[in-house]
């Protein structure tokens, strides 16, 4: 495998068209992201949102991984992580991908800062929709995120990472900076990359 894609929920790649992607290389994504569009592999660590999948029969027909628990280790149709990283979807993702051993591996929606003037506000497509936090909500704190996936591409130093940012001046986070592995493009530059405009 040479190129992956693993999607995070942030609303910089709404405007990729996911559908065009798969000719290009296998899809890792999160969560709600079943609802409209099948990745390779849906990564949901979150247990209310494994029951909306589960739920759905989704994961009959697809390949769904989930952290084990009393839910889901009844449910012979999930993949579990062994072990429990503890991480959140996003970067568990990131780490699936990184085992399958793809050599350069995309990384979109992982925008770690929140919307609004004062990036203050929650930044996720799905944001009001079940399961997800409304609107106008306080942005979740993405310390977590970016320890997580620092420690990911820092544990596959021959892995190429490159992160799909909206625009030169998108945000960084600090952990993320000087990272031997870990590029950033644009998202015009992607799109044009992948003509999948």
């Amino acid at each position: 495998m040479t190129v992956s894609f693993v999607l995070g929920n942030g609303v910089s790649r709404q405007s990729v068209k996911l559908d065009k992607l798969k000719a290009h290389g296998k899809i890792y994504a999160c969560n709600a992201v079943y609802r409209e569009f099948s990745p390779d592999y849906l990564v949901a660590v979150d247990t209310k949102m494994i029951i909306e999948i589960t739920d759905t029969g989704y994961h009959l027909n697809n390949e769904v991984w989930t952290n084990p628990n009393k839910l889901t280790k009844t449910n012979p149709n999930l993949h579990l992580f062994e072990p429990n990283r503890g991480w959140s979807s996003g970067p568990t993702a990131l780490m699936l991908a990184s085992k399958h051993a793809a050599k350069t591996i995309y990384i979109l929606g992982f925008d770690y800062a929140g919307l609004g003037v004062d990036n203050s506000k929650v930044n996720n497509v799905f944001a009001g929709t079940k399961n997800y936090k409304n609107v106008n909500d306080r942005a979740t704190y993405f310390g977590n995120w970016e320890r997580q996936t620092m420690a990911c591409i820092k544990e596959f130093p021959k892995t190429k990472y490159v992160r799909v940012i909206e625009h030169k001046e998108s945000f960084v986070p600090d952990k993320l900076e000087g990272l031997a592995n870990l590029t950033h493009i644009t998202l015009e530059k992607f799109n044009n990359k992948f003509n999948i405009l």
